[in-house]
């Protein structure tokens, strides 16, 4: 099975904070370890708004000691980069033009009250924890997602 976690940003990276952030990514990637044990992962950068790291826990077995690295690593980047990627606060989703919005809750909800987001309107589920939940569920309509049952 392959492991994921998603970190989205607090606002879109610039191209230079895009660079950066993937060769630092890149670079923890081929340190990664569990016990000793090199870990097969990856990390891609999505839109320039979210981080995915995809662990193949069939090659080693993911830690809290290994978790816990990967966390340093996010940290450190928002130290250097001037941004965060814990806040639990902002809603993506694509508007009518297929472009992603970043929102806080209370303006996501508003506009849920609005129509602007309906049904169809495609959110991101970033508590999918499996590569094949991130590739199936990850952009999904508002109806199929957590979305609808906290935005009713």
């Amino acid at each position: 099975m392959k492991k994921v976690w998603i970190y989205q940003a607090d606002r879109f990276l610039t191209q230079p904070e895009y660079e950066e952030a993937s060769t630092r990514l890149q670079d923890f990637i081929q340190e990664w370890t569990a016990h000793g044990s090199q870990l097969a992962g990856k990390a891609e950068i999505k839109y320039n708004l979210f981080i995915i790291l995809i662990v193949d826990e069939e090659v080693a077995q993911v830690t809290g000691c290994s978790i816990d690295k990967s966390v340093r690593v996010l940290k450190e980047l928002e130290e250097s980069l001037n941004i965060g990627f814990f806040n639990r606060t902002l809603i993506p989703y694509r508007d009518v033009e297929g472009n992603i919005q970043l929102v806080s809750r209370d303006v996501f909800e508003e506009l849920c009250k609005q129509g602007e987001v309906h049904q169809d309107t495609i959110v991101f589920n970033n508590l999918a924890q499996t590569e094949s939940e991130y590739q199936q569920h990850w952009e999904v309509p508002f109806k199929d997602s957590w979305h609808a049952t906290v935005f009713k």
